[in-house]
């Protein structure tokens, strides 16, 4: 059995007995005469006999899983009520190896148990299992329950209903509504046998042997065979996960475009990793949609290019190099600036007080060098050890690599990794106090989050005010599919705080000179359309260029089968309004399952 899998499924179903919700026990069993499996689930997404031992609950097995620390089987009653809203299929938990096999008549008895994937502090939904089972096979052999088919038209438009405020939003004890709700739909589904048909692939495959899907083929999609997420209240209603119940040897390493077709069957689960996941027992045929990675134009001579691109924690000792040089000369066309996010520095995330990246740098500037690009030179600030976050030792900050040929640095010393930057005006003309120069990096808004890089380019002889951002992650907030509706983004926080502060910084650029050209970028870590953007744009001192393309082309970053920006290059009045704004969000990473990094970079085109 996979051992990646395993691993992460461990983290999915621990003991579920020490995860219930229940509280309630009764001195009697309720008895398999009045027990079934529809009675156990109800009709809201917490079981009634939540607590209760039930005997002889009687069903098929549809599906056996052998391996972590979710070993159980899914069984499902084969006569059904006559009500959608209540589940026919049950997860039995059984903390070892099952003694049974797909198409085992089987009764059990146990304990109704509520358990909630990643701990009732992830705000996920919960899943319905009998725990402690005793089990008896009754005969072998026997047909399965035909798989529901998920498709287009059974699954809802609307995403889920709004939580009850007197339970602090949660959806939980609310009565599905399957005909009306995507996520009620499928939870009224839960733990039965589903499949889906040539279902076209909206996120790669990932390291952990899953990938997603999507049942609604015209839902937000986009030329590349992604699905778009474009506002909160416009959600894909048709995504599921895929994962396999059985080897993942098997496992099709599949890219965004590609279809899984033919049938995929299996039980209907819920983890914490993506919420409802067809853990499949039969697979389709991936057949590929030939995606490509995309190469953006060359500069004309006239033009500055500037990127960002996000190399995830690039160290010396990563493989890496020459995969990121060759993106950066060929698929990029070697940008006149690059801002580097999540360089780590010398040792990677040896953690012996190392702040130094000149090593991993310099190795990056060599290998696209010897991919055919320019001799790169660069400017950063190392950090105080540990205090700005990503991986524990790593000491990840932003980078300006720039084309000497093409554009010079402006050196003024005085910055440092606690020094703030500041704005004075000279000759009539803003200029940074100091360059490169951080933000206000004793602000609280840049508690263990990375401080923005500030410096001064110069372009056919206009000066160029570029800030390197890479905001606080959206670790810690509530996901689409998890108990509280709509779900709270606690990230958001801090990262409001840290788009007041660089707003704030390019206004006083702006207030010091209007006409200042002053570009703000990087990996913001949050979409077009939030209030961290809108806070960065403030009255108009800046403008997210990515709105500059069509809808469907607004995409940086494919996560849980969303198509959604995290990185953004916002500009100026001046750049916005000047002569041929050119923007591209160059898809090489984040749609392939082989990818180098997990964000694609961007690529801004202008004339000062």
């Amino acid at each position: 059995m996979p051992s990646k899998s395993s691993a992460r499924l461990a983290a999915l179903t621990v003991a579920a007995v020490c995860s219930t919700l229940s509280g309630v026990v009764l001195t009697a069993p309720a008895h398999a005469d009045t027990v079934r499996i529809h009675d156990i689930q109800g009709t809201t997404r917490m079981s009634p006999l939540a607590g209760q031992k039930v005997t002889d609950v009687a069903g098929i097995v549809t599906g056996v899983r052998t391996y972590g620390s979710s070993k159980g089987f899914w069984m499902q009653d084969p006569n059904p009520d006559d009500n959608p809203a209540t589940s026919e299929g049950v997860f039995v938990f059984t903390s070892s190896t099952p003694k049974v096999a797909v198409g085992d008549s089987v009764t059990v008895t146990g304990t109704v148990s509520e358990y909630v994937p990643g701990g009732t502090s992830s705000g996920n939904q919960s899943v319905t299992e009998i725990t402690k089972p005793t089990v008896t096979v009754l005969s072998s052999g026997n047909a399965v329950p035909a798989p529901v088919v998920i498709g287009a038209r059974s699954v809802p438009t609307a995403y889920t209903p709004a939580g009850d405020t007197a339970a602090s939003g949660s959806v939980n004890g609310l009565t599905l509504q399957p005909s009306k709700y995507a996520l009620d739909y499928y939870e009224s589904l839960e733990d039965m046998n589903v499949q889906v048909a040539d279902a076209r692939v909206v996120t790669g495959t990932d390291p952990y042997t899953e990938l997603w899907v999507t049942v609604k083929p015209h839902e937000h999609a986009n030329r590349r065979g992604g699905t778009v997420y474009g506002s909160y209240t416009s959600q894909n209603s048709g995504r599921l996960q895929i994962q396999s119940l059985g080897s993942t040897a098997d496992f099709p390493a599949a890219n965004v475009g590609d279809t899984l077709t033919g049938t995929t069957t299996g039980p209907l689960d819920y983890n914490q990793f993506g919420g409802y996941t067809v853990v499949a027992s039969k697979l389709g045929t991936l057949k590929s949609g030939g995606l490509k990675r995309e190469t953006t134009r060359k500069q004309a001579r006239g033009e500055l290019a500037v990127a960002t691109y996000n190399v995830e924690n690039l160290d010396p000792s990563d493989a890496t190099f020459a995969a990121h040089a060759s993106a950066i000369v060929n698929n990029l066309q070697s940008p006149d600036i690059v801002s580097l996010e999540e360089i780590q520095d010398n040792n990677g995330a040896t953690d012996d007080g190392t702040v130094d990246a000149s090593q991993t740098v310099n190795k990056l500037i060599d290998a696209i060098v010897a991919a055919g690009g320019p001799k790169y030179e660069w400017r950063s600030i190392d950090p105080v050890n540990d205090q700005d976050g990503g991986e524990p030792g790593g000491n990840i900050r932003q980078v300006f690599l720039f084309n000497p040929a093409r554009v010079s640095f402006t050196d003024r010393p005085g910055g440092g990794s606690t020094t703030a930057v500041g704005v004075t005006k000279v000759h009539g003309k803003a200029q940074l106090t100091a360059s490169p120069g951080r933000i206000d990096p004793g602000s609280d808004a840049w508690k263990a989050s990375r401080k923005p890089l500030a410096g001064e380019f110069v372009f056919r002889g206009k000066t160029v005010f570029v800030i390197a951002n890479h905001l606080t992650s959206k670790g810690g907030d509530q996901g689409l599919t998890g108990q509280y509706q709509p779900p709270a983004r606690s990230s958001e926080t801090q990262r409001h705080l840290q788009a007041t502060e660089v707003h704030t910084f390019v206004k006083n650029i702006l207030d010091t000179q209007k006409n200042a050209e002053v570009i703000t970028l990087g990996d913001m870590n949050d979409f077009q359309f939030s209030d961290t953007t809108k806070i960065l744009e403030g009255h108009g001192e800046l403008w997210s260029a990515i709105k500059s393309l069509p809808k469907s082309e607004r995409y940086t970053y494919d996560y849980q089968g969303n198509s959604q920006v995290l990185d953004q290059i916002l500009v100026s009045p001046s750049i916005r309004r000047g002569c041929g704004l050119d923007y591209d969000s160059v898809h090489i990473n984040s749609e392939f399952h082989d990818q180098i990094s997990d964000h694609d970079p961007q690529v801004l085109r202008f004339r000062p």
